[in-house]
């Protein structure tokens, strides 16, 4: 009979007393005790990694985004590719994390649903944040947000950035001039389409390998939308699966309010230029 498989004798550490540890750098306790079911209900704990697990994804999504932001920026925009592919990547991820969730009966989730109060993912400020960042902008969404004035102040300081195509617009004017309009709005609102800008991303499509590189951000910017978009619905399908139409546990419409979102155009000439190609 052979003996054991022992990974220290091909050196494995296996003594931790003193040294970092995998928990230890990653505070496993402290994440690891961060769910804590209100009631009895088994899938409460389903409901409430399905949710924390996403605000993780959302940290580095945001994380993400604002480096891409800060590159296109600057005078090599090409390390804003993968950082933007990345944030799709991460949608992707969220998308996935809603088959999951939808494994949730509408029995299942009326066991525990009264527990979550008047609390909702429409509270989320990390999803806010990454809307305002690209460019679905409304002050009004501030307001869930009063009661706590630290994230009332980062919001804020977020509105008064260009989201992140305001950005890639700056970075087309370089080469086609855009109205003062388009580059100097009130960054408070969200972009207005304008003929001047679908005209510019339209000669860049026409000629993709002349504008290699506004034509490369475009599309990585579709490709962004497309993953987001496809997050919206799935988002629509899930809670009209597991509670039809009622209100939100929030107060909003529920399925009413989550529709009128699927309606939000964040880059709106690159989607519609493609019509006139």
């Amino acid at each position: 009979m052979t003996d054991p498989y022992d990974p220290s004798r091909e050196g494995a550490q296996m003594s931790f007393d003193g040294r970092m540890s995998y928990g230890d750098y990653l505070h496993l306790s402290q994440i690891l005790d961060a769910q804590k079911p209100l009631s009895q209900a088994h899938d409460e704990m389903l409901f409430i990694i399905q949710h924390q697990t996403s605000e993780l994804w959302m940290r580095l999504a945001i994380h993400e985004l604002s480096a891409a932001r800060e590159a296109l920026q600057g005078c090599d925009r090409r390390p804003a590719f993968k950082m933007l592919s990345r944030v799709s990547r991460i949608f992707e991820q969220l998308n996935s994390a809603w088959d999951v969730l939808r494994t949730m009966t509408p029995s299942d989730y009326t066991t525990f649903r009264e527990a979550l109060g008047q609390s909702s993912g429409f509270q989320s400020h990390q999803y806010r944040q990454i809307e305002f960042m690209l460019g679905n902008r409304n002050t009004a969404l501030l307001k869930p947000h009063a009661h706590r004035p630290d994230i009332t102040r980062l919001l804020t300081a977020e509105l008064a950035k260009p989201s992140l195509y305001d950005v890639a617009l700056a970075a087309l004017h370089q080469s086609f001039p855009l109205p003062d309009a388009v580059l100097n709005r009130d960054l408070e609102q969200p972009h207005s389409e304008n003929p001047q800008v679908a005209d510019a991303w339209s000669t860049v499509y026409r000629d993709p390998q002349t504008h290699w590189e506004l034509y490369e951000l475009a599309e990585k910017l579709v490709d962004l939308e497309d993953y987001f978009r496809r997050w919206r619905f799935n988002h629509v399908t899930t809670v009209e699966r597991v509670i039809g139409f009622k209100r939100g546990t929030g107060g909003t419409g529920g399925i009413s309010y989550l529709k009128r979102m699927l309606e939000v155009e964040l880059f709106p000439e690159l989607w519609h230029l493609r019509t006139g190609l």
